[in-house]
């Protein structure tokens, strides 16, 4: 038996779907179902998620959306080609531009202004006068493309209804097909159901009457059960696997073009670049430049030919370039520090020949990802940069990337405990008792520690969902900075919506889904210590007649460093936090180097992997620095042989283990992730066999794989030596101070 269902609502539809396309599309696969059907309301924003899914289990993903009109009336539409998706991107654009953030405002006549190669199922309710008016205006724009559903409603004479439909239907010569309106994929997601559609009406379970879905039959059949309560309506079963046959869109069409930047008229995008690249060579190196720098320079120029991302490059100088022209102080980081081409474009001031970085952590031929260049500006300042940007490229192709709030344990026990009409103050100690984003953080534990009862049902209860539902996307915000930008129109490849924020707008999918689908994203940040530091060139050079920016500025004076020895650094940036502050007298940091070590080390990570205190020994001369291969000193000489950063274990990797560039960054994305998911262990047979074979004790390899794995297990850690010290200290926990003893107000 064979069955497609059509009419399912993960939860990007936003409280009301309870289940997430991985767990539909792996349940579809154990049930022999051959195909799933999005259908979110009004949105395509968790279709990228589905994609994904469908890849890994097999099971067909047909795109669509159920759009919900202004009159009343819902319909499913499923693109048939390519074309047909644009016209619906551009259809719920048209309803988000009307309805503003979080609304879409469609009607019929605007549906039908898109309707060409859509796909359209009526959903009716009861089949009477308004529901036949409904179906002839259908069938007028559809033609025959049109279909109407036939789903079990589990209440009085239902039998009776599905009959009536489907003799109103023939009446009408719309085609009838099956559907089970899917909300959860098993019948255990029903309490959790029931949980978001009372966030939703803002009401309690005990208030919520028929809001509730009257009978937990919402959830994925298997074929033989869906012919068994469709026994009478066999066409109709059928009919499911012919809009699936006919829906042949897929999301691998979707050819993304970066805008065409030349900037200089005659110059092709890679020749401009070339061009503004030597000119910078003159700025940065006037004395003359090295051998290994214009070495460097051709390497990274012929890749990024090779690869066709000199418009990306161009877009950024650009930006860079309006940003200075307005006196706006910018700075590239993260790993865009790694690039020459960054640093003599000036997007970056950091040298990396000086700093000995890695290029293939920025780009690599083997791995074929679009680059990512992130740049901060004066947080006072970053929004003309926004507004230049909507201006030059147009608000047809540039918008922001969206954000999925998603559920953590603090905010699922707190909508679950009132949602379940636990006391104010029990959800408040329950919450307060938390800590974490996992799942362990919520359970017996930590509900014994508070003193509560756990026999009493509805806190159990409360648990059970709230583990449930971690996780699970609570709204869409907006990336902070984060725009794609088209060459043809955005709205035609992702519907567009209004920001809250006045003058913006953004997609409705998130970073991860643009990687997934290989969209490239300009990141156009703010750092509130840019504007300090603005200010503070501006008063030195009003007051002592002293031009510095980020290139020029001194990096060793000795009485910063004197200083900051003596850990008087509170609202000193990177370094005010208390355990740094405790850090600071025992590494006693001379350079910026040692700067860059210490925003390092003091890490989740580091101190996992057993490397704080045989760093600290070896700093102190109390310990010996032992290098098994002059290679390995070349490596890790400046970190006196303990991996610190990224690029040391990228290095360690490749000149130790002889992996490949991409299996090294391979490598490192497996460590990038802020909990622990074992992705690291699977490198191990290959770095230790590789380390033995070139010559390195087992035990050694043993020990260099333990402190890598260390750092996996405890999250993200320092990316190198950027302008920061690190890309991100943000969320730093610590499981304890690295002195040793208590410090109270560590964040947790």
């Amino acid at each position: 038996m064979h069955y497609a269902e059509l009419q399912v609502t993960s939860h990007f539809s936003f409280l009301r779907g309870a289940s997430g396309c991985d767990e539909l599309f792996a349940t579809a696969q154990s049930l022999g179902i051959e195909a799933l059907g999005i259908v979110d309301r009004n949105s395509l924003a968790g279709i990228v998620r589905a994609w994904e899914a469908a890849k890994e289990t097999g099971v067909r993903l047909v795109v669509g959306c159920r759009l919900d009109l202004q009159d009343g009336m819902s319909m499913l539409v499923y693109p048939t080609d390519r074309a047909a998706y644009s016209r619906l991107c551009r259809l719920l654009s048209l309803g988000k531009e009307r309805g503003g953030k979080g609304n879409c405002i469609l009607d019929l006549t605007d549906v039908a202004l898109y309707a060409e190669g859509l796909l359209a199922v009526l959903i009716p309710d009861e089949a009477d006068d308004a529901c036949a008016v409904r179906l002839r205006k259908v069938k007028d724009i559809f033609g025959d493309r049109a279909y109407m559903a036939l789903t079990l409603r589990r209440r009085p004479n239902d039998q009776l209804r599905l009959h009536e439909l489907n003799t109103l239907a023939i009446r009408h010569r719309v085609r009838p097909v099956a559907t089970n309106d899917v909300l959860f994929h098993e019948p255990g997601r029903r309490q959790l159901q029931d949980v978001v559609t009372c966030i939703r009406h803002r009401t309690t379970i005990d208030q919520a009457g028929f809001l509730r879905e009257r009978h937990a039959d919402r959830f994925l059949k298997p074929p033989e059960e869906m012919h068994r309560l469709f026994s009478r309506y066999p066409e109709a079963l059928e009919r499911s696997r012919e809009i699936v046959d006919r829906c042949r869109f897929d999301m691998t069409e979707l050819t993304y073009q970066y805008p065409e930047e030349a900037i200089i008229p005659g110059l092709t995008a890679q020749q401009s670049l070339e061009k503004f690249t030597w000119e910078g060579v003159r700025d940065r190196y006037p004395e003359g430049v090295p051998d290994d720098v214009v070495k460097t320079l051709n390497h990274e120029l012929d890749l990024i030919r090779k690869l066709d991302y000199a418009p990306y490059f161009l877009t950024v100088y650009s930006i860079v370039r309006y940003a200075r022209s307005q006196d706006i102080l910018c700075q590239g980081r993260g790993s865009a520090a790694n690039s020459a081409v960054c640093y003599v474009l000036g997007i970056t001031a950091i040298d990396p020949a000086a700093n000995d970085l890695l290029f293939e952590r920025f780009i690599s031929e083997e791995r074929n990802e679009p680059p990512d260049i992130d740049v901060d500006f004066e947080h006072a300042r970053r929004e003309e940069v926004i507004q230049w940007i909507y201006k030059t490229y147009g608000r047809q192709k540039a918008a922001l990337c969206a954000t999925v709030t998603r559920y953590r344990a603090k905010g699922a026990l707190r909508d679950v405990g009132k949602v379940l009409g636990l006391p104010e103050d029990m959800i408040t100690a329950l919450s307060a008792g938390v800590w974490g984003w996992s799942k362990e953080g919520v359970g017996e534990k930590q509900v014994n520690e508070l003193n509560m009862n756990m026999s009493d049902r509805r806190l159990r209860l409360t648990l059970e969902l709230a583990q449930q539902l971690m996780g699970a996307p609570r709204h869409l915000g907006h990336h902070p900075g984060g725009f794609v930008l088209t060459n043809d129109r955005l709205d035609e490849l992702v519907p567009i919506e209004q920001a809250r924020m006045q003058d913006r707008q953004t997609i409705e999918w998130d970073k991860d889904d643009i990687e997934a689908l290989k969209f490239m994203k300009v990141d156009v940040l703010a750092l509130g210590m840019l504007t300090c530091m603005a200010k503070s060139f501006a008063f030195l050079e009003e007051h002592k007649g002293l031009k510095l920016d980020l290139a020029t500025i001194e990096q060793e004076d000795p009485a910063t460093y004197t200083m900051i020895r003596k850990a008087d650094t509170l609202g000193t940036f990177q370094i005010e936090s208390r355990a740094q502050m405790s850090m600071l007298p025992r590494l006693k940091p001379q350079t910026y180097y040692d700067l860059v070590i210490q925003v390092a080390i003091v890490r989740p990570g580091p101190i996992q992997g057993d490397m704080v205190h045989p760093y600290l020994r070896r700093r102190e001369g109390k310990e010996a620095v032992v290098y098994p291969k002059p290679e390995l000193e070349a490596v890790l000489g400046k970190t006196l042989g303990v991996p610190l950063f990224q690029e040391s274990a990228m290095k360690v990797a490749i000149v130790c283990a002889g992996f490949t560039a991409g299996e090294a960054d391979a490598l490192r994305r497996s460590m990038a992730t802020f909990k622990f998911t074992g992705g690291v262990s699977k490198f191990k047979d290959k770095l230790v066999h590789g380390m033995v074979k070139n010559g390195y004790t087992e035990e050694f390899a043993e020990k260099t794989f333990s402190q890598l794995e260390g750092f996996g297990s405890y999250g993200r850690w320092c990316m190198g030596p950027d302008l920061y010290g690190c890309r991100s200290l943000k969320r730093q926990t610590m499981p304890w101070p690295p002195c040793g003893g208590r410090i109270s107000g560590v964040r947790r």
